[in-house]
């Protein structure tokens, strides 16, 4: 069978659930129960006029990324705006945070979630923009001491959830999103600066967007180190809610609503850039 057949035959529902069912086995049955319970939420409390609710492992991939001694910070795909409010939270008095949304509508979304939920304080330090993120590193070579990309991705859970995404569903999108991940993945790591710690993120299931596009970067940048994520950033004071445990993954971490009382999914790599010596 061609691949171009075999594609056309995994696609829609049918397709959707083979695919999954080959990827976890007898498991995928109880991650499709647990997406049909509500995600776990947590409350984040900024210090702004209102809360913010988002799943509680986007905090735990958040508060992975290191900010000690970062004073030049960028979310590069950050709308709605929860892991913007994280950093924002936790930077430095002395730390900006560029906070970059390539779409107009969720640009507009996320300035509404800066405003909203951040002091005005930190408000002011907080710089939201339109851009590309696969292009920004044109003009912001090395300029960022961390850096959080919450990827576009296949979003499996809304995918079943919407019986028309569902229908549409096919292996390709999966390719076409992974080679955007890494269009994006490969500009944050040109826009870090050496000794900077850049966090990769999706709500897929698939390794091919999560840690195949990491086992990319590592293969073609001889700087790039994978860490082990641990919770670097104060949240206690932001949120009453408890972080879920992640399943150790090759190059990350993965969070999985079956195993993390309804949180996730969340992929995750804590990466750092490593100055070579000459």
């Amino acid at each position: 069978m061609k691949q171009k057949d075999r594609n056309k035959k995994l696609a829609g529902s049918e397709g959707f659930e083979a695919y999954y069912s080959n990827l976890f086995g007898q498991r995928w049955q109880s991650i499709k129960e647990a997406f049909a319970l509500e995600s776990d939420y947590a409350e984040w409390k900024a210090g702004g006029e209102k809360s913010y609710f988002l799943d509680s492992g986007s905090v735990r991939a958040a508060v992975s990324l290191p900010l000690e001694n970062a004073v030049d910070i960028l979310d590069l795909c950050a709308a709605p705006g929860g892991k913007t409010l994280v950093l924002a939270s936790n930077m430095s008095p002395d730390a900006n945070l560029l906070s970059n949304e390539r779409s107009p509508e969720r640009k507009n979304r996320l300035a509404n979630t800066v405003k909203d939920c951040l002091p005005l304080e930190i408000q002011e330090r907080v710089t939201v923009i339109c851009k590309d993120g696969a292009q920004m590193c044109l003009k912001n070579e090395e300029k960022f001491d961390a850096i959080l990309l919450d990827a576009p991705c296949s979003s499996e859970r809304h995918v079943l959830a919407d019986p028309k995404y569902l229908s549409e569903w096919s292996p390709s999108r999966i390719k076409t999103l992974s080679m955007a991940q890494w269009a994006l993945l490969s500009s944050a790591w040109r826009m870090l600066r050496p000794n900077g710690y850049l966090l990769y993120s999706t709500c897929a299931l698939s390794p091919d967007e999560n840690d195949n596009v990491v086992a990319k970067l590592l293969k073609k940048f001889d700087d790039a180190k994978v860490l082990k994520p641990k919770i670097s950033l104060n949240y206690k004071n932001f949120t009453e809610s408890d972080l879920p445990e992640y399943e150790k993954t090759e190059f990350g971490a993965h969070v999985l609503p079956d195993k993390a009382a309804g949180a996730g999914p969340l992929y995750f790599s804590l990466l750092q850039k490593i100055p070579l010596s000459h």
